[in-house]
């Protein structure tokens, strides 16, 4: 079993590009419900990277002192709440730490009537969860996704054992996984999968995770904005973001040398715009 690989004309179709009719809401708009108290900067990673991909807005509910933090760096965040065409939920947070209507309120999410993309603290309401899901675990937190499913734990790191192990748990809740690694699979429900390998081992730093689901939040907002929210499209839309997020990774260390150099998630958030811009003039391929 092995997915083809995700290229950048594959990533270039599955973007929205704006056209002169468009404003902000029709882009696509993102919901982050993000970061925590203890881990406040996972939002500001979020939400940076939201905004570099191409969103039309960005609503972000979280903590005072995470908020606090999001408004300092990109001012154009939304703090109120509204319609949004994509939620983020997840980045940084702690499942044992959070408070009861904390839940109730990430269970309506799951419950509404958009997409979601669950990362970290949240993954443990996916069981149950009525909407579309699109979930982003490493191998750690995919084991213990696929016990909360009912599934046996993944006990290789094998790419082909990997790819099964995300089309499983993909059919399991009937979304979409994209599991995390240095070959990262997208896997969706009913079979669908693919490979991206664009990145770099620098990638491998704190909150570059928080980074990609700014980036797959943004991706899929403008998605639905356009119309297409079958489960093969978000499973598009996860691949993208995957390759995105590689190589805005790549371009950023590569601003320190031929060979590569140390990477901050911030550098990655910040090579987006780039990214995207080279991707839609058709000059990467």
């Amino acid at each position: 079993m092995t997915a083809k690989e995700w290229s950048g004309p594959d990533a270039a179709r599955a973007l929205r590009r704006p056209t002169a009719d468009d404003d902000k809401y029709s882009r696509g708009v993102v919901g982050m419900r993000t970061g925590s108290t203890r881990y406040p900067g996972a939002a500001v990673l979020g939400v940076e990277a939201a905004w570099r991909t191409g969103t039309g807005m960005v609503r972000y509910l979280g903590p005072a002192r995470a908020q606090d933090l999001v408004l300092q760096r990109r001012p154009e965040t939304v703090t109120a709440d509204g319609r949004v065409q994509a939620w983020v939920i997840g980045s940084g947070t702690d499942a044992t730490e959070r408070a009861a209507t904390e839940t109730a309120a990430l269970r309506g999410i799951l419950g509404g009537d958009v997409p979601v993309v669950v990362d970290a603290g949240a993954l443990d309401l996916v069981p149950g969860a009525t909407a579309s899901v699109i979930v982003t675990p490493h191998a750690r937190e995919l084991t213990r996704l696929r016990r909360a499913l009912g599934l046996s734990d993944l006990s290789t790191t094998d790419d082909d054992a990997r790819e099964r192990a995300a089309l499983e748990t993909a059919d399991a809740f009937g979304g979409v996984v994209l599991l995390k690694g240095a070959a990262t699979i997208v896997a969706a429900a009913g079979g669908w999968s693919r490979r991206v390998s664009t990145g770099t081992p620098w990638l491998a730093t704190a909150g570059t995770g928080d980074v990609l689901g700014g980036v797959l939040g943004a991706v899929t907002a403008g998605s639905v904005a356009d119309g297409r929210t079958d489960v093969e499209q978000l499973a598009a839309c996860a691949a993208t973001a995957a390759w995105l997020h590689g190589r805005a990774g790549m371009v950023a260390s590569l601003a320190h040398g031929d060979g590569g150099g140390p990477i901050a998630a911030l550098d990655v958030a910040d090579a987006l715009p780039g990214v995207v811009a080279a991707l839609l003039g058709d000059s990467i391929a």
